[in-house]
């Protein structure tokens, strides 16, 4: 029998619920497993008598467990190995940085030693981009909000996590409901998040995009752009294909006038590809009407990124580039 995660919010507020207990226990049970690792269910204090043998019948702390963590030699990034029930496993990745080193947007950063969570939300992907590993699998199945937010669990016990990127493996969009699920836990009761802190980053799925500003206002969007041409966009990811470049753009105005907010474009240098001069003027008109940070890197050799940039930030001071 598959038990589901207690972190599947929707699913043991509808059990509560149905059993007529109060959903309010729901997050005093997360924050005892977070603070108990190993834990029983038994052992949570405080609930209602019901409560135990509908969470033992059909509930677990966890349902994944951490199979192994990796660290990079400067010990700055810990890659972890997360194994499913059902046999699959994803991996989600701890990156560790100081923000007082640099400068963000012209001015001294603040702060001191933070950690960021990159998490997976689904098991392979359908989205076939050819740079990405994981695009080599094919899709195998969606995670649940409870097994997204596990992975939070996992990496809490290793550090304290102050961001999270939606950027491991799968398309979050195309598992939408439990993406909205597993964010609204990250920001809620014991995780307590900044939604400002999340980071959602898409091939670019329109009609998710249409409702992100309903359903998560404040979280911040990262589009895969990788091109400023539709035709190279489709050589470098298929799945553009369904995701015309014209309506993707008309799409990320809506949200940005919607939300307010600037939109982290992702674009990574394929030598010979994507990185010519042409480009670059291409890039800069395609984005002149947002505001956008843009998230740029080198992929194989002699890419000329700081020329892409240098011009980019010549053509519009809008662009933040970090």
């Amino acid at each position: 029998m598959a038990f589901r995660s207690v972190f599947d919010g929707g699913a043991l507020r509808t059990e509560f619920e149905s059993a007529g207990i109060s959903p309010h226990f729901v997050p005093l049970i997360w924050k005892y497993v977070l603070h108990n690792p190993g834990c029983d269910l038994s052992d949570v204090p405080s609930l209602p008598s019901a409560a135990y043998p509908l969470l033992s019948s059909k509930f677990r702390p966890l349902t994944s467990f951490r199979s192994s963590a990796l660290d990079s030699n400067d010990r700055l990034t810990t890659k972890l190995l997360i194994r499913l029930q059902n046999g699959n496993s994803v991996e989600a990745v701890i990156m560790r940085y100081d923000t007082r080193h640099g400068k963000y947007d012209g001015k001294p950063r603040s702060g001191g030693p933070r950690s960021t969570l990159c998490v997976s939300s689904q098991v392979g992907c359908k989205m076939g981009c050819k740079f990405c590993a994981t695009g080599t699998m094919g899709f195998k199945n969606n995670l649940s909000s409870g097994e997204i937010v596990e992975q939070l669990v996992h990496a809490s016990r290793i550090t304290h996590i102050r961001n999270v990127v939606f950027m491991g493996m799968g398309e979050p969009l195309n598992n939408y409901a439990a993406l909205v699920e597993a964010i609204q836990i990250m920001t809620g009761f014991p995780f307590q998040l900044s939604p400002k802190k999340i980071t959602v980053s898409t091939v670019g799925i329109i009609h998710a995009i249409n409702k992100l500003p309903i359903d998560l206002p404040t979280v911040n969007l990262a589009v895969s752009l990788h091109a400023p041409d539709q035709d190279i966009r489709c050589q470098i990811m298929p799945a553009a294909r369904a995701f015309p470049l014209g309506k993707l753009m008309d799409a990320l105005q809506t949200y940005q006038m919607n939300t307010q907010q600037k939109v982290f474009v992702e674009y990574i240098m394929l030598d010979g590809v994507n990185d010519h001069e042409q480009h670059a003027h291409q890039l800069g008109k395609l984005l002149v009407t947002l505001k956008v940070v843009s998230l740029s890197s080198k992929y194989i050799v002699c890419c000329p990124l700081l020329k892409l940039i240098n011009f980019l930030w010549s053509f519009n001071e809008k662009y933040l580039f970090v």
